[in-house]
């Protein structure tokens, strides 16, 4: 016993020293990366730009494209980034009565039951499912004669509903994400053709280029391969092989986007569909709901070991402008314009600035709000946790889907992950342990010259300072959603995984369908 007790204690010894010097390899800010963003967050830095938001509001008011007049429909517009394009629809003057959600829940958020917002119609729809989706969009408009569409009018649609399983990374649970990311889509623009809408914009990611990354790093390796990655919109960064990508979310919103491209100029109802798509820069967050910063402040304890990961971030806003850019550029081609089609492409956005650090996110909401606080872990320990938790989560699925009777006992026996603890996996690692610099130039460029004309007028900082302060004004409560998002170790643990139960009970009960987290 003496033995095997010796054993054990040289091990662990073993396993801590190479857990501190891993740590170690994991836990730099490289200078290829460091030259992207050489200054970081400060509480004083943090104090003045919250001062100089609170005297003078940032809004994207002065930059959103003009009223069209054009029928709407957002598909994931009772979520977080669709509400906000249905929001900034209505900013610019739109009617109403001539936007249309689908979502799989009703709204929640206040800005989208109140005012001109609760007038906009709401059809509870999944995806996945074509009949409903094309009832949907074959729905009557209430703004015209005996509910048709008349040839003259023109359709937009904008479609941000995504199915973000981020945790999930073996090829056998993919058909978990692609039903509503590449089947849904499909079923979007087959609606839409059948309705003869003329431009549509798709929400992609800014993810579907990462690399996996290898974490456990042998003694003579000083970091991980692809620990620093400068993506743009050139398609030959997307990986060729699943096991390349960084999870099945990212290997999914690649058919997604693929789907959408293709439909490009081809005929709808007797004209012709314009389509593009955004690709977010990793991490999108604001008020509404998002599932990284606004979940922050709504779980008060977030255990972090990412603080020195510098990544680009993407306000809300910013984010929902780049859909209504877009939109504006397809409207000046199919008008005639002169400019160079960038219908069927794909541009990556983020914001003005340079990219951040997880730390500073963490310096700048601990100083917005004391409460919220960031106690650092072990990366590696971490690590270790998160590949027990996959072997777990695995285990269960596939034994219950065995024909053994005995599997399917044993798959009970093993604990069934809920709750944000599921989050904690090792795709979780190859998306925030490795520095991502997004460049979206391009976007950025004048129509002239091929671009966007894209100006998101939110700094990180300065979006974040807007997070906390309608934080704040909602009386320090969160949207549901947010409380999907992230990690808790048990920090409030107990009422996220209710808030999330609680969802998934309602939507299971509403649509009889298996809740696969759609969130927008």
């Amino acid at each position: 016993m003496l033995v095997l007790l010796g054993i054990l204690a040289v091990f662990s010894f073993i396993f801590y020293l190479y857990g501190r010097f891993n740590d170690e390899k994991l836990c730099q800010l490289p200078p290829e990366a460091k030259s992207f963003s050489p200054e970081r967050f400060t509480p004083e830095l943090v104090c003045k730009a919250a001062q100089r938001f609170s005297e003078s509001p940032v809004t994207v008011n002065n930059v959103l494209p003009p009223k069209t007049g054009r029928l709407y429909i957002v598909v994931g517009g009772a979520g977080f980034l669709g509400g906000w394009i249905v929001i900034q629809l209505l900013q610019r003057g739109e009617d109403p009565r001539r936007i249309r959600i689908l979502d799989i829940r009703p709204p929640t958020r206040p800005d989208l039951k109140t005012g001109d917002a609760q007038k906009v119609a709401f059809f509870q729809v999944d995806i996945s499912d074509q009949k409903a989706v094309s009832d949907a969009f074959q729905a009557p408009w209430p703004t015209s004669q005996n509910g048709t569409v008349p040839d003259s009018e023109e359709i937009t649609v904008f479609h941000t509903a995504a199915n973000i399983r981020f945790y999930e990374r073996h090829i056998a649970l993919l058909p978990r994400s692609s039903k509503v990311n590449c089947d849904g889509t499909r079923n979007v623009i087959d609606a839409a053709r059948s309705i003869g809408v003329t431009a549509l914009i798709y929400t992609s990611s800014g993810s579907i280029s990462v690399r996996r990354s290898r974490f456990w790093l042998w003694p003579w390796e000083t970091q991980p391969q692809y620990f620093v990655q400068v993506l743009n919109d050139d398609d030959n960064l997307i990986p060729k092989r699943h096991d390349d990508f960084f999870s099945n979310y990212a290997a999914s919103k690649v058919l997604g986007e693929r789907t959408v491209r293709a439909a490009d100029k081809s005929s709808s109802g007797g004209k012709l569909l314009r389509t593009g798509c955004i690709r977010p820069g990793n991490g999108v967050f604001g008020p509404g709901g998002d599932i990284l910063c606004g979940a922050y402040l709504v779980r008060k304890h977030n255990p972090t070991w990412v603080g020195h990961t510098l990544q680009s971030f993407v306000y809300v806003e910013n984010c929902a402008l780049s859909h209504l850019c877009y939109e504006q550029r397809l409207i000046e081609l199919e008008r005639g314009s002169t400019y160079p089609d960038i219908g069927g492409q794909a541009f990556t956005i983020t914001d003005t600035g340079p990219p951040v650090t997880f730390g500073d996110v963490h310096v700048a909401l601990n100083t917005l709000d004391s409460e919220t606080v960031f106690p650092t872990f072990s990366t590696t320990a971490m690590l270790l946790v998160s590949q027990i938790i996959e072997a777990l989560y695995l285990s269960r699925i596939f034994l219950l889907q065995s024909s053994s009777f005995f599997n399917r006992v044993i798959a009970r026996l093993i604990p069934n992950i809920t709750g944000d603890i599921v989050n904690l996996q090792p795709p979780l690692f190859a998306l925030t342990s490795v520095h991502l610099i997004f460049d979206d130039s391009r976007a950025r460029l004048p129509p002239s010259q091929g671009g966007l004309g894209y100006n998101g007028p939110f700094t990180s900082l300065t979006g974040l300072c807007k997070t906390a302060d309608e934080y704040f004004k909602a009386g320090r409560n969160g949207e549901e959603r947010s409380q999907a998002g992230g990690i808790s170790f048990g920090f409030g643990l107990i009422r996220a995984s209710r808030g999330v139960d609680k969802m998934q009970k309602k939507v299971n009960e509403q649509l009889h369908v298996e809740t696969v987290d759609v969130l927008n």
